[in-house]
């Protein structure tokens, strides 16, 4: 090769390139014009960063800082949100997570007689139950709790293994076993509200008092009746649990009182229901009486004293009470009272001024009425009686000639006044108003029976309501069994008035009054109605029995009633008194009568009434 000399930027170095790559400048291994060296890269590429000018630059970095300054600040606003906002929810949906609601039972109000003595009360009780998905060892806890509930231990292992969050152990379980299981800290065992309604008077005034079914709702009786106020008003209670289902003793415990019931006042008197009820079970007990009643009320106003009927029930065992006793007969089941209403028609007859005490008139043993004949007792040949003697005798034939005299729109007129046929408006469930047929709708027949007490039905409440009217100088006060009620914080509420009505004069209800002693004066029907002290009036009632299997009288038996008062000068006490006999023909002077003595007697002299100071006047029965 021969030697040449290179001069500057002459030879392989000073052309930029490796030896044996082409120049980019062209063959020839130019540089150009400019000489300027040919780079790698384009200007203005992202790795470079050549072509950028420094305001360029600084704009990019600008915007990637906003960029990453924006994400900042969404992710921070986001752990405020959930720290915050979203915190609280979460916090408090876990909060409501460990909250228990649970009901705050008010007691029921008790049910009192007339001097405070109780018929029903409330007291506190629990219910046990169990959130089994809490309790650790089922079997463990039924060993710890079967002897204080009562119940099986392997039942109760059944309950505390159960897939649920809620079981009922045990109910109606006193404080003094809730405090016992409550210091066993058992896991999963928690307490409901569960009083117990008791009747500490058993049978006695059941019928009136009635009952409390499990929800605690009234389902007969005063119970019913009252429902409202003596239920009261629940109140709740919020509290936060643990994870053993035990209140945390530092955490939310809210409550919102319960309110308990009004105690209901009567004015039935305890002693005089008992000796009334005690005296009906007597009578039933002689074999012929299938049911037995009796009303006892205050003559002046209206008051019930005592109700009872024969059989009665328990009202705090009432599941396993024949539910055909679960009634009250003495308002709801009528009957057809006989001889009592003669009262009424003879009062028609005074008060219409048909007749007078001693108007004496020709009576025979049978009469004609309709397409029937109507007979006393016993057939007999005319007597002269007087009206007292035609009350005294209770005959058939002698009243409905009277009744003739008054009319039948009138007789209508002055049962309706008495109250028959209508409702009395006493505080029970269940009234019936009785059977009386429009005067118009009379037969012959049932004109002459009406008149007698057979063709018209009344309730024991109803007939004793009668009676009241009679003795109360011939004002008739509406019968009313509640005194008072009591709200929880001591304010009596009295019973409204009841309604009085005048029905006859004063002077016919003294001379009723007399007619009605000559009934149980020694000529009359009923001398076993008599009490040693005091003058007393009433009177006997013997009548037919429907026949339900026939729907006639044939071989239906008999009622026999009795209703008087005392003292027959001054009435303070009335007492009607009712036996259903389907196998016996015993009139009511002889077994009625006996019972309604017995009964009248303890409520005299239990109240300290003062005993008759005049004699019974001599009667004149028969015409001179």
């Amino acid at each position: 090769m021969p030697n040449t000399v290179r001069g500057p930027g002459a030879g392989p170095r000073a052309t930029g390139r490796a030896p044996g790559r082409p120049s980019a400048a062209g063959p020839a291994g130019n540089r150009g014009a400019l000489g300027a060296f040919t780079p790698r890269r384009l200007p203005g590429s992202r790795r470079s960063g050549a072509g950028l000018s420094p305001d360029q630059r600084g704009l990019r970095n600008r915007w990637g800082l906003i960029v990453l300054i924006t994400l900042l600040v969404l992710v921070v606003g986001r752990l405020a949100v959930l720290q915050g906002v979203d915190g609280a929810e979460y916090a408090n949906a876990a909060e409501q997570d460990r909250l228990r609601t649970y009901p705050i039972a008010a007691l029921r109000g008790a049910v009192l007689d007339r001097d405070g003595h109780p018929f029903a009360y409330t007291v506190d009780a629990s219910r046990v139950v169990a959130d089994p998905a809490v309790v650790g060892d089922p079997a463990r806890t039924a060993l710890a709790l079967t002897d204080l509930l009562d119940v099986p231990a392997p039942e109760l292992t059944q309950k505390l293994s159960e897939d649920s969050r809620y079981v009922i152990l045990a109910s109606k379980i006193s404080p003094e076993t809730t405090d016992a299981i409550d210091a066993l800290e058992l896991p999963g065992i928690l307490f409901e509200d569960d009083p117990v309604r008791l009747y500490p008077a058993g049978a006695v005034g059941g019928q009136v008092i009635g009952f409390v079914g499990r929800d605690g709702a009234g389902l007969a009786g005063i119970e019913q009746t009252f429902d409202e106020e003596l239920a009261g008003t629940a109140g709740q209670r919020r509290v936060e649990v643990g994870s053993g289902g035990n209140p945390i003793p530092s955490g939310i415990d809210e409550s919102s009182p319960a309110t308990d019931g009004d105690t209901v006042t009567l004015t039935l008197d305890q002693d005089v229901q008992y000796i009334a009820e005690e005296r009906l079970a007597e009578a039933c007990a002689d074999g012929a009486t299938t049911r037995a009643s009796a009303v006892v009320l205050d003559v002046k106003t209206g008051q019930v004293v005592a109700m009872g009927s024969c059989p009665g029930y328990d009202p705090g065992a009432y599941s396993t009470t024949d539910p055909d006793l679960l009634g009250n007969p003495l308002v709801s089941g009528v009957f057809e009272p006989g001889s009592i209403m003669k009262a009424v028609t003879l009062s028609a007859a005074l008060e219409e001024g048909v007749a007078t005490p001693d108007t004496v008139l020709s009576v025979n043993g049978h009469i004609d009425a309709g397409d029937r004949v109507v007979t006393d007792a016993h057939d007999h040949a005319p007597i002269d009686w007087t009206v007292t003697g035609i009350l005294a005798k209770s005959s058939n034939v002698g009243t409905i000639m009277l009744a003739r005299q008054v009319g039948e729109q009138k007789l209508e007129e002055y049962l309706r006044a008495f109250g028959v046929g209508s409702t009395t408006g006493i505080e029970l469930p269940g009234e019936s108003a009785g059977i009386l047929q429009a005067s118009e709708e009379w037969s012959g027949v049932r004109a002459a029976n009406v008149a007698i007490g057979q063709g018209v039905s009344v309730t024991t409440l109803q007939m004793a309501s009668i009676y009241q009217a009679i003795a109360n100088d011939g004002v008739r006060v509406e019968p009313r069994i509640v005194e008072s009620v009591t709200d929880p914080r001591g304010r009596v509420t009295p019973a409204p008035e009841p309604a009085r009505t005048r029905v006859i004069s004063e002077s016919t209800a003294e001379d009723m009054a007399y007619m009605l002693e000559a009934v149980v004066g020694p000529d009359g029907t009923a001398p076993l109605g008599e009490i040693e002290g005091f003058r007393v009036a009433g009177k006997t009632g013997t009548a037919q029995r429907a026949n339900p299997e026939c729907n006639c009288y044939a071989g239906g038996g008999y009622v026999t009633t009795f209703v008087g008062f005392a003292p027959a000068d001054d009435p303070q006490y009335v007492v009607a008194v009712d036996l259903e006999r389907p196998t016996s023909s015993a009139e009511g002077g002889q077994v009625a009568a006996p019972v309604f003595a017995d009964i009248l007697r303890f409520a005299l002299t239990a109240d300290g009434v003062v005993p008759s100071g005049t004699a019974r006047p001599d009667f004149v029965l028969t015409g001179r």
